[in-house]
């Protein structure tokens, strides 16, 4: 199931990048022939809004995002699996509040319209709760994978470069 997902979320990530380039491209050259296509840009952007969350849903998910860990890398295992947990728990009420407020401002946008394309704001504002709601099982499961699991942490990829064990000339 999970590969399934996996692989639908690559496939949407490369279609939707792959309509934006041809969007930003075909308006460029309608744009040099004097026939701008003044609805590409707001669909572009609303694409790529979607296209963030995605990306970041499955960077959290592969513990592929950049983190800055001299401190905490030294920490023995068990007490950095602590910490990354009350990381992820406070990610976790950050983006459930993100969530509730983006509901509003999409329930708010339902009748603004988005620019020339005629769609509803929604669509765009609707990107931030279902990217939260993206990201909040990315992290659940991240951290029930963590505590199932002996060396895997819920942000970070590599769990041998994490204990006191390390040394200066190691």
């Amino acid at each position: 199931m999970l590969a399934l997902y996996r692989r639908a979320e690559f496939i949407l990530g490369m279609v939707i990048l792959a309509v934006i380039t041809a969007l930003v491209f075909v308006a460029a050259v309608m744009r040099f022939f004097g026939q701008p296509l003044i609805w590409s840009v707001d669909m572009a952007q609303l694409l790529f809004i979607w296209l963030c969350f995605i990306g970041a849903t499955k960077a959290l998910r592969e513990r592929a995002h950049l983190g800055v860990d001299l401190l905490v890398r030294r920490l023995p295992l068990r007490a950095r699996l602590l910490l990354e947990t009350a990381i992820a728990a406070v990610a976790l009420v950050f983006l459930a509040v993100l969530a509730w407020y983006g509901t509003q401002l999409t329930l708010l946008n339902l009748a603004r319209q988005f620019g020339d394309s005629g769609l509803s704001y929604a669509w765009v504002t609707g990107a931030v709760p279902a990217g939260c709601v993206l990201l909040s099982l990315s992290l659940i499961a991240n951290m029930i994978e963590a505590w199932r699991s002996t060396g895997m942490l819920v942000f970070t990829r590599d769990a041998s470069m994490t204990d006191a064990s390390m040394t200066d000339g190691a």
